[in-house]
C-alpha cells in the first residue's frame, strides 16, 4: 500500500538561506558598482559578490532586470528605515534621521541615472515603481509627528516632497553634504514652526538671532524728548 506524505500548509517553501544571502549580496554589490559606473560588466558584479555568473543569471535573467531590482531594493530599504526609526526613536528624531537616509539614497540614484534610463526604455517598464514606498514612508513619519505635536498640523506628503525636491538636484558635488544639511535644516525648522508640542523658543530656526527690542519712550504722549 502506497503511503502519501501529507503536504504542509503555508504556501511555497521559503527561499533557502544561502540563496537569499546570494541575492542580497548581488544587489548590494550591483548598487555600489552601478553607482560608480553604469556600464559595469555583469561578470564583474558576480565576481565581487562572490557568486558564479550562473547564480547571477538565475536571480536576474538580464541586465535590465538587475538594474530595476537594484532600484526597487534601495527604495524598499528607505521605506523600511522609516518603520524602524519610528519604532526606536522619538518621531521628530526619526524624521530627521530618515531624511539623512534619503539623502544617501538620492546619491545612489544619481549614480544610477544613466543605467535607469537604459533599463526603462520599454513602454511596460514600471519606471515610477519607487514613488509608492517613498510616499508611504513620508505618510508614516508625518502622521507620527503630527500626533506627537512635533510638526505643524496639516502637512501632506505632497507638501513635504515638494519642500525637499531640491535634494534631487544637489548631485555629488564636493559640498553636497553641507548643502543637504542646510536644506534639511530649513525644511525641519519650517515643519516645527507652529507645532503645538514645540515651545516657541525651540521652534526658532537654528542659529536665528532674536531681534533686539525697541526702547520704550518714558515720556508722556505728545512730549518731545530733550
Amino acid at each position: 500500500m502506497r503511503t502519501t506524505v501529507p503536504q504542509q500548509d503555508g504556501g511555497p517553501p521559503p527561499r533557502r538561506e544561502d540563496a537569499r544571502r546570494n541575492r542580497e549580496r548581488i544587489l548590494a554589490v550591483a548598487l555600489a558598482e552601478l553607482t560608480h559606473s553604469p556600464a559595469v560588466a555583469l561578470s564583474t558584479i558576480a565576481r565581487k559578490a562572490g557568486v558564479g555568473q550562473g547564480t547571477l543569471y538565475r536571480n536576474f535573467p538580464d541586465r535590465e532586470a538587475l538594474i530595476l531590482e537594484v532600484y526597487r531594493f534601495e527604495v524598499q530599504q528607505v521605506h523600511d528605515a522609516a518603520r524602524h526609526l519610528l519604532a526606536t526613536r522619538p518621531p521628530d528624531r526619526a524624521l530627521r534621521e530618515w531624511l539623512d537616509r534619503l539623502a544617501r539614497y538620492a546619491t545612489a540614484k544619481a549614480g544610477l541615472a544613466d543605467a535607469m534610463r537604459e533599463a526603462t526604455r520599454a513602454p511596460a517598464t514600471p519606471a515610477r515603481w519607487g514613488h509608492v514606498p517613498i510616499t508611504t514612508a513620508v505618510e508614516l513619519l508625518l502622521e507620527a509627528n503630527e500626533k506627537a505635536g512635533t510638526i505643524r498640523p496639516g502637512v501632506t506628503p505632497d507638501d513635504f516632497l515638494l519642500a525637499i525636491a531640491g535634494l534631487w538636484h544637489i548631485g555629488t558635488r564636493a559640498d553636497a553634504g553641507e548643502r543637504v544639511r542646510r536644506l534639511f535644516d530649513l525644511v525641519t525648522d519650517g515643519l516645527r514652526a507652529g507645532a503645538p508640542g514645540v515651545p516657541a523658543e525651540e521652534a526658532r530656526p537654528s542659529g536665528a538671532v532674536t531681534p533686539p527690542e525697541r526702547p520704550r519712550s518714558s515720556s508722556a504722549p505728545g512730549k518731545r524728548q530733550p
